[in-house]
């Protein structure tokens, strides 16, 4: 097989691959990685991987691309690395990936560099279908391409029932991007509308497969999940408030604008209504702005 073979073998792949040399520049990279980056093989080749051009960060929002490099330290030992990361997509938004990270070697054995696997780590196949539906029903928000508010109502109600008939806990998370009145005065509604998308894809990728995420209306989000513990729940929340944080958005001329939000969330109780349950998640979201905003609130339930 040659080199073109081999190419087309690597562009056939459903996972991203890129390589790097020790000096991690990029030295290839597949049209998968295009798929799910949105960077183009000409943009990335000769690239230094670290240079902000995926920005890998954990679930807590720490950056990858310094000393806790997956690539780095693999061209150091030579050890394969898997972890769950979120990269920065071009457009803006961050999506989890599950990495993988593997030694080059050449014919002496020595260490050349490092070839790097990503995949989309989530259930693609199961949210693409329900959304497919949503839209059949007119339940998708149009700027967004996430569920309505009327889609959220349904979601609410249908684990309310599975919770009244078999006891099936879940919560409600409530998403207020922080100052977002100010964006649209200063920077126009365009931007604003941008960063509604790029806010929106990223929790949509920092859900899980069974859980929903709405946009509940003007720049408030909400998330129906199967969450049933109080630390389930926080740790939804905090990954919630992490990716907006960690989205890039732009105003005029390309400015760089700093947006956060203010999350509350809380867990259905037994004898309670589903808008009971919207309420009190909405107070403890108001409780976060009262507190200076950029901040999460879940208490025990």
């Amino acid at each position: 097989m040659d080199i073109h073979e081999r190419a087309q073998l690597l562009d056939a792949l459903s996972d991203g691959v890129y390589a790097v040399d020790r000096d991690r520049r990029i030295t290839y990279w597949n049209a998968a990685a295009t798929r799910i980056t949105g960077y183009t093989a000409e943009e990335a080749l000769g690239r230094f991987c670290g240079d902000g051009l995926l920005n890998h960060v954990d679930d807590s929002g720490a950056a990858l691309c310094g000393w806790r490099c997956p690539l780095k330290a693999t061209i150091g030992d030579g050890q394969r690395r898997e972890v769950h990361v979120y990269l920065h997509h071009k457009d803006g938004h961050v999506a989890p990936v599950r990495v993988a990270a593997g030694a080059l070697r050449d014919e002496t054995g020595a260490i050349v560099g490092a070839v790097e696997t990503f995949s989309e780590d989530l259930d693609v196949d199961a949210m693409t279908k329900r959304l497919r539906l949503a839209e059949e029903l007119a339940l998708l928000d149009a700027l967004t391409g996430i569920g309505n508010r009327r889609y959220f109502e349904r979601c609410l109600q249908r684990r309310w029932a599975d919770w009244a008939r078999d006891g099936r806990r879940f919560g409600v998370v409530m998403v207020d991007l922080d100052h977002f009145k100010e964006v649209n005065d200063l920077h126009g509604h365009d931007v604003g509308d941008t960063v509604l998308q790029v806010a929106a894809r990223s929790l949509h990728g920092a859900v899980r497969a069974d859980d929903e995420v709405c946009r509940f209306g003007g720049d408030e989000f909400a998330v129906v999940t199967a969450q049933a513990t109080t630390a389930e729940l926080a740790a939804l929340v905090q990954r919630l408030h992490m990716v907006v944080a960690q989205s890039w958005f732009t105003g005029a001329a390309d400015e760089p604008l700093d947006i956060t939000a203010s999350v509350g969330a809380a867990l259905v109780l037994d004898g309670e209504d589903p808008s009971t349950l919207v309420r009190r998640a909405d107070q403890r979201l108001l409780q976060a702005k009262q507190e200076g905003r950029n901040r999460t609130v879940v208490l025990p339930d």
